[in-house]
């Protein structure tokens, strides 16, 4: 009982809209999106930094007078990292009718969304599911639109990048659920088309026994190279593991697991890693979409010491919503959907996303390289 009151009180002072009231504090007028993520549960701050992204960017959009005159407001749902717990706050949702839903986060969660055909149930359009694994795309939904470059694509990046480098072999360190086992057959599909480098793998469960041995694994095949696929904490304590079983070669992983989050797991091992990059630097000025983001998160959140790629993957899907909504005939999620099909190529300041042949936006790849104080070098 004491556990699910903490828990319940920490959820509830996360879960703020763009405007700082209560999340039931919604006004006559409003336009209200919602964001249903693991905000409890979940080891690592990656929906939190989506939530803050966000809310950065409904704040300046409010300040400009909103859309089409009226505000938007947010509403922020806990669901402990389960399918259950997202389709039981997606009715709670869905009560507050809002017209899209931004950011769910969870491979297992978004997997049982689509195999139990929950959106069937609602009109809600879906913007910027994470992770980008494929499974999650192909077939996909036609309400849900991803803006991130998919699992897929960064992996393919990966694979091309370290045949550039010379690597002739790629040890595949996964975890068995759906964006584990899809990346590994991401990979495989990347080596075949590329030509040229042997995928070796081992799979594990999130056990810190089972992560061991196999990491162990993967270091008796002794690749020259090994990319780690999985939820954050899962990649956080394999690269550990590997740099433990004496693997010194260059390790990738995707872009889910931020270089200050590896430094804490793997200490000076995260040194070289090359993490997959879905979006600008968030550290960087040279773009507008940087220095808009940067001006967005210092208003709204000025005792930020640090910004993540996850507060910038929030921002840009409140920026990309909002463009939507701003086209949209009739502000209801059909109308959010049919914007975001016939928008074309919107240009948010060095960043494109285009929905006009399909539900996935964006194919921005870079590789950062994790520097020995814990930044992305890009």
């Amino acid at each position: 009982m004491i556990r699910r009151t903490l828990m319940a009180a920490l959820a509830a002072a996360a879960l703020l809209p763009a405007t700082g009231m209560p999340q039931n504090a919604i006004q006559p007028g409003d336009i209200v999106v919602a964001q249903i993520g693991p905000f409890t549960v979940l080891p690592a701050p990656d929906p939190k930094e989506l939530n803050e992204g966000i809310r950065a960017a409904l704040d300046e959009i409010n300040a400009r007078g909103g859309i089409q005159g009226r505000r938007v407001a947010l509403i922020t749902l806990d669901d402990t990292y389960t399918y259950d717990g997202f389709r039981q706050q997606l009715a709670v949702a869905m009560e507050k009718k809002p017209v899209a839903l931004l950011t769910p986060l969870g491979s297992a969660t978004l997997k049982g969304v689509l195999d139990n055909k929950l959106l069937d149930s609602t009109d809600i359009v879906i913007l910027n599911a994470v992770p980008g694994a494929s499974v999650l795309r192909a077939p996909g939904h036609p309400r849900l639109f991803h803006i991130r470059a998919g699992d897929e694509q960064q992996i393919h990046k990966i694979v091309n990048h370290a045949r550039t480098l010379s690597i002739r072999s790629m040890g595949v360190l996964y975890q068995n659920i759906p964006i584990g086992s899809s990346g590994l057959a991401s990979a495989r599909a990347a080596a075949a088309e590329l030509g040229g480098i042997d995928i070796v793998d081992a799979a594990s469960s999130t056990d810190a026994a089972a992560i061991a041995q196999a990491a162990k694994t993967l270091a008796a095949a002794n690749p020259q190279s090994a990319l780690v696929v999985g939820a954050p904490k899962f990649v956080g304590e394999s690269i550990a593991a590997l740099r433990k079983a004496g693997v010194s070669q260059q390790i990738f992983t995707l872009s889910y697991l931020p270089a200050p989050a590896l430094m804490k797991f793997a200490g000076d091992g995260a040194r070289g890693v090359g993490i997959a990059q879905t979006y600008p630097n968030p550290r960087g000025a040279t773009l507008p979409l940087q220095r808009d983001f940067r001006a967005a998160m210092g208003k709204t959140h000025p005792n930020l010491q640090a910004y993540t790629t996850f507060h910038m993957e929030g921002y840009v899907t409140a920026r990309v919503f909002a463009e939507a909504a701003r086209r949209s005939r009739g502000l209801t999620p059909a109308g959010i959907a049919q914007a975001l099909q016939g928008m074309g190529e919107v240009d948010l300041g060095g960043f494109r996303v285009n929905f006009a042949k399909g539900n996935l936006g964006s194919s921005w790849v870079d590789i950062g390289v994790v520097s020995g104080d814990g930044k992305l070098l890009y």
